[in-house]
């Protein structure tokens, strides 16, 4: 089986969250398990800039639309073993736009990206340039960025070579759809999307309505978000087109490269650990941890950390008040890394202000150090209105920390709330309310526990440690998932009302 991941992220190269997480590892645990899978993404220039010297050049061609003929480049290189072709097109990918921009050249640019996809694909197929002949079975797409193209394919079903590809879509964001897009469609040549379910909720214009509506199978990422897709207060006005799809919607939990993200041989770690140590040497990397932000060093004081963008949909805007409380009612200590919105950056930094020998802001990304916090905090706070998944808090429980975290979406599938008595049961803190006192109530139980009942906390950290986050069973779901798509490519059919007459959808 040949699967193209078709994304707008991809770490290392691009990245801006969970997104670019999974398009980085999945392919390459797909690849273990005997399916080809490769990847294709824009060339951003400051990815060009910054890995040009990596990139090969792999051929040239002209590609033609309505509003005009655009010369498209493709490059590659191997990453993990992971085949990464990169597309460049002036003036949609070429210059110095980084991953995401002003809405409306957003949605131009993906428009042209998610045609100028397929035009690739197809020229992969063709072995043309004297390279190799590989035409994909499966293209899997990426939010709302290629969510036209499960469109593409399905208007290209009775051209030759198309009539076995099957379609995927992977659901990381509903907040972010490409709402509008009528007037970049049209004169790109897209035809009307036509699908009923599209005219009767009026989401034809809609870049991730359409691809729920086309693809042939789809996900989001974990097994309690999917459920929550389907209502108002997460569906994001696609509810109806979820409930619609629900045969063939599922939630496949995201996983990690367990051998990546190591406490036993993470280089950011001076003090190396795993779950039959950690008792003994991660004690040292919280000392260490301390002395590099200026606390006091004392690994009896509660480190409550946070990892995480500085938005409202993390639950930051609550949580700084809760976290005020704690800072003034115990003497836990605070580290905070990550960057957001302004209003929400200010409330941190009075944080600072306020407790500056117990509280430590940095309004930045460091990977190097947030790797450090994970190794060293006793808890890490994860309030977030909602998580498709999250990949912090599966972070933390590797590393040992306790995370304390909004009941939602992935956070609720991956950590186990505490008993609140030997830890029988438990890898963290669970609450449910959006608000400061949710907040702070439940990091007093945290720091409670951590100072009062440290040999459950420990066994607690003990079991999060030996939790399996790896890709080995997500990996199995997502190959019966193409198997799926790829049945349905020779049996479904839809009628479009607009027309009175089926297509097949071989």
């Amino acid at each position: 089986m040949r699967v193209l991941f078709i994304s707008a992220e991809m770490a290392p190269f691009a990245k801006m969250g969970g997104l670019g997480d999974v398009v980085g590892s999945l392919p390459q645990a797909l690849n273990a398990k005997g399916v080809d899978t490769r990847v294709l993404m824009p060339l951003y220039g400051p990815v060009k800039e910054k890995f040009g010297e990596r990139l090969e050049y792999l051929f040239h061609f002209r590609f033609t639309r309505l509003s005009g003929t655009a010369d498209v480049y493709i490059h590659t290189v191997k990453q993990d073993g992971v085949q990464v072709y990169f597309l460049e097109s002036w003036p949609f990918f070429s210059g110095g736009d980084y991953i995401y921009s002003d809405i409306n050249w957003d949605r131009e640019r993906f428009i042209f990206f998610s045609q100028a996809a397929m035009a690739a694909a197809w020229e992969l197929g063709q072995g043309r340039h004297n390279n190799e002949r590989w035409f994909p079975d499966v293209l899997h797409v990426q939010d709302w960025h290629t969510g036209l193209i499960p469109f593409l394919l399905y208007e290209s079903r009775l051209a030759p070579g198309w009539d076995k590809v099957a379609s995927v879509l992977s659901i990381h964001n509903m907040a972010y759809q490409g709402w509008e897009a009528a007037t970049y469609l049209t004169p790109a040549g897209v035809p009307a999307r036509r699908h009923p379910d599209l005219i009767y909720q009026d989401r034809t214009d809609n870049l991730l309505g359409i691809g729920i509506a086309y693809a042939h199978k789809l996900n989001t990422v974990s097994p309690r978000h999917a459920t929550e897709l389907h209502y108002p207060r997460f569906g994001e006005g696609l509810e109806g087109l979820v409930w619609v799809r629900n045969g063939d919607f599922s939630g496949i939990l995201n996983g990690l490269d367990m051998n990546l993200v190591n406490p036993a041989t993470d280089p950011a770690l001076r003090n190396h650990f795993d779950w039959k140590n950690f008792r003994t040497e991660r004690p040292k990397n919280k000392l260490e941890l301390q002395a590099e932000l200026g606390l006091e060093q004392n690994v009896d004081k509660p480190l409550i950390g946070i990892v995480s963008r500085l938005v409202e949909q993390k639950g930051m805007d609550f949580a700084v008040p809760g976290l005020r409380r704690i800072l003034a009612e115990t003497d836990a200590q605070l580290v905070v890394i990550g960057k957001g919105k302004p209003e929400i950056e200010e409330e941190l930094r009075h944080l600072e202000w306020d407790f500056g020998w117990k509280a430590r802001i940095i309004i930045d990304y460091r990977a190097d150090l947030a790797q450090r916090i994970y190794g060293g905090v006793d808890m890490l706070l994860v309030p977030s209105r909602y998580e498709p998944c999250g990949l912090t808090q599966m972070l933390a429980m590797r590393y040992g920390a306790l995370p304390v975290v909004r009941e939602t979406g992935g956070l609720a599938d991956t950590v186990t709330n505490y008993d609140n008595g030997a830890a029988d049961q438990g890898t963290g803190f669970l609450f449910l309310f959006e608000e400061p006192e949710a907040v702070r109530l439940t990091l007093h139980w945290a720091i409670e526990t951590f100072r009062f009942r440290r040999a459950a906390f420990e066994r607690m950290q003990e079991r999060a440690m030996r939790t399996d986050f790896s890709w080995d069973r997500p990996v199995q779901q997502y190959i019966s998932m193409y198997e799926a798509a790829l049945a349905k490519t020779g049996t479904e059919t839809i009628t479009l009302a607009a027309t009175g007459r089926g297509r097949p959808r071989k």
